[in-house]
């Protein structure tokens, strides 16, 4: 597997030519790399007017590792070849480095580059990439890896340290400024002209032989095949190593790079709005920084928060008068690291009248504001307190809990809210304090405690009775000012104390399902319901060719086949008698045919995309660049099962699969867009939908644009 490295972008806030000075004192070898024991210059080029000077080196290494392994290898040092150009006219040092030794096992490549940072001249960005591939190392290649990386990520600390050192060596000898390279002037004469040779060459000197010492010379030891781009400050293109440290805090070089690396990757193949890095930060935490999971469950999530709008609904949504009075939670303060401070009085709530009156729904969609709340207030708390901060504190006073809270509709809503923040809000909860645990916790605690995450459960902390008052209790996580008034402290406490919800303001069965179904279809998506017999089908008139039709649809419900189909002439609307054809409608009156029976395919409509099998719980995200103007159908069609040759009974397969969906009814919640061709970033050619396990849906998006295949077919659980 190759190992990929991509650091943030280091400012020096020094001039581009002292820091050349300073670089160049790292050669021919250097005390504060022990590992850099010598280096021979191979190649030497120097252009006529000094501007341009490369030098290639072969530099040796003593590699720090086991004895043992060196004995195998049959080598006690490790050779590199390093080349560095210098630009002094573009102020710009490239560095490439690769391994001589072992390269038909190892290839390890590094590049580097120094620049001047794009809005302060006076200052120079550095920045650096490389990657390690081992084909083959007497069967150690783990081992040689471990080392490589090892080595590889004590060398990027000291990269910065190694610079400062020398700057300051520089210093001491009275060397604050070096003047910039200018081109050597037209000689009046030729003592003139001599003079000015002595000059010019006397001040490439300075700069030209410090192109040697990054790379290698670097802070590392590899790089990426082809030449990266010149590093840039501005935020949109690459991360600055200041900014990670001020606002997202202290990372490893390899933990740095991952988040780079996803961050490129967003911006490169995701449409629509890219999460902040402290949010992608969370995503790999959540997955001990391995990228390709980290994707994996952000592209879920992504998609999710898509679907439901989660990114406006602190703007668009506000909660119902009865969770203002009776949901017993709040904002408070903040605990003394200055995670914001969110107390939660559980045992006071009546979970079983809130479920009663609102619906799983709408107590959902109230938790994610109070999510997205959090996630605001530690922002806010990053630029207060000028470090990063984030993720909150939650306090919870069971004080009052009782067998009333273990009602099984309550424990199935609490279980699914608590299922929907762990995948979308990871590493966002900081320290959870129970305070008051009664006796019938531990039953509560058996039910909920296997859907959280281990990493989440080490950050539980549970006091029975007064044990929080006591030492490692409450006050050595909040300050005495602030702990609620309920809690014996000195703060009032603003949180609603909760208390039973009036009967009066229960709902039936059937409403809540009502507006269970009204808040899950608030989005831009729609709903249908597929019958045997009859599909559902939309419309779209195309007016110009090559425009492009996209679709995006989940199977909430049964197995289902997608086509999409071409007519020159117009569908006549849905017919409103209750005998006809078309009066096979859903209980919602969604269900619409728009395909007469009496059409002949060839003849009045044809057939433009292959037909697409979709199980249930599928996600279906595709397109179609249409040949003609006219009219396309995209259909919806009950799936149904193939009967078995060999005999005319059926299958134990068939048979379950008959019972799973009852009445032969499927559904679908599905939006579709025609875009401009010229809009279209994706392959200009039909793409096909195509199926995969939703755990590469990664995968299938970066492979994208190489690849006729723009779509992607998800295995998820949607609820609806």
């Amino acid at each position: 597997m190759v190992q990929k490295y991509q650091s943030p972008v280091r400012v020096y806030k020094h001039p581009f030519e002292l820091i050349m000075a300073a670089y160049e004192r790292r050669f021919p070898t250097c005390p504060l790399i022990p590992m850099f024991v010598d280096s021979d210059t191979v190649n030497e080029f120097k252009s006529e007017d000094g501007a341009v000077h490369i030098i290639e080196r072969r530099c040796k290494l003593d590699i720090d590792a086991p004895r043992l392994l060196k004995k195998i290898a049959g080598v006690d040092y490790v050779y590199f070849v390093q080349k560095n150009s210098l630009n002094s006219r573009e102020r710009t040092l490239h560095i490439e480095a690769h391994n001589e030794t072992f390269s038909n096992r190892v290839i390890i490549h590094e590049h580097c580059c120094y620049t001047v940072h794009p809005e302060n001249e006076d200052w120079t960005c550095f920045e650096q990439s490389a990657s390690l591939d081992i084909k083959s190392f007497f069967g150690f290649e783990s081992t040689v890896e471990k080392i490589a990386m090892k080595q590889y990520t004590s060398n990027i600390k000291k990269g910065k340290e190694i610079i400062e050192y020398y700057l300051r060596q520089l210093e001491e000898e009275g060397i604050t400024f070096v003047p910039r390279w200018t081109p050597p002037p037209i000689a009046s004469s030729s003592e003139t002209s001599s003079s000015c040779k002595k000059q010019a060459a006397s001040s490439a000197a300075v700069v030209s032989d410090a192109a040697q010492a990054e790379g290698l010379g670097g802070e590392a030891l590899s790089s990426p095949g082809g030449p990266p781009e010149p590093a840039a400050g501005t935020p949109e293109d690459k991360l600055d190593a200041d900014y990670i440290k001020r606002y997202l805090g202290d990372l490893t070089p390899l933990q740095e790079s991952c988040l780079i690396r996803l961050r490129q990757w967003l911006q490169e193949t995701h449409k629509g709005k890219i999460p902040k890095d402290e949010h992608i930060l969370r995503f790999l935490r959540a997955r001990d920084f391995n990228i390709d999971k980290a994707r994996e469950i952000m592209c879920q999530s992504l998609t999710w928060r898509k679907q439901h709008q989660v990114d406006y609904i602190l703007d668009t949504w506000s909660p119902p008068q009865v969770l203002q009075d009776y949901y017993a939670g709040g904002w408070h303060h903040h605990d003394k690291d200055g995670r914001p401070l969110y107390v939660l009085r559980l045992g006071q709530m009546d979970t079983k009248g809130l479920v009663r009156a609102l619906g799983e729904e709408a107590l959902l969609r109230y938790v994610l504001s109070i999510n997205e709340e959090g996630l605001r207030r530690c922002e806010e708390n990053t630029k207060v307190f000028g470090r990063p901060i984030s993720s909150w504190t939650c306090l919870v006073d069971l004080e009052g809990l009782n067998m009333r809270h273990l009602w099984r509709p309550g424990v199935k809503a609490l279980l699914r809210i608590i299922e929907v923040v762990e995948a979308n809000y990871p590493e966002t909860l900081g320290r959870l304090l129970i305070l008051r645990a009664p006796r019938v916790f531990p039953v509560l605690w058996t039910l909920v405690s296997p859907f959280i995450d281990d990493n989440t459960r080490r950050k539980f902390l549970i006091y029975a009775g007064n044990d929080y008052q006591g030492p490692g209790g409450l006050l050595d996580y909040i300050d005495k000012e602030i702990i609620p008034d309920f809690l014996s402290g000195e703060c009032m406490c603003e949180v609603p104390e909760g208390g039973l919800v009036p009967k009066s303001l229960y709902r039936t069965a059937e409403e809540l399902e009502n507006e269970d179904l009204k808040l899950c279809t608030e989005t831009i998506y729609q709903s249908a319901s597929v019958f045997k017999g009859a599909p559902h089908e939309i419309l779209i008139q195309i007016v110009d060719a090559s425009s492009v039709i996209t679709w995006d649809f989940d199977v909430c419900k049964g197995d289902i086949v997608f086509n999409i189909y071409h007519s020159k002439r117009s569908p006549q609307p849905p017919k409103k008698d209750s005998l006809g054809a078309h009066s096979i409608t859903s209980p919602g009156g969604n269900n619409v045919q728009l395909i007469d029976r009496v059409w002949q395919p060839g003849r009045d409509y044809s057939m433009v995309e292959s037909p697409l099998i979709c199980k249930e719980g599928e996600s279906v995200q595709g397109s179609h660049v249409t040949r003609w103007p006219g009219f396309y159908i995209l259909q919806w069609k009950f799936h149904s099962m193939p009967a078995c040759a060999a005999t005319n009974l059926p299958r134990v397969d068939d048979v379950l699969a008959s019972l799973q969906v009852s009445s032969h009814k499927c559904k679908v919640m599905y939006y579709t867009e025609v875009i401009g061709s010229e809009d279209f970033r994706g392959s200009m050619t039909s793409l096909e939908s195509s199926h995969s396990g939703f755990s590469q849906l990664s995968a299938a998006t970066t492979s994208s644009s190489q690849s006729h295949c723009g779509s992607m077919v998800s295995r998820w659980r949607f609820c609806c």
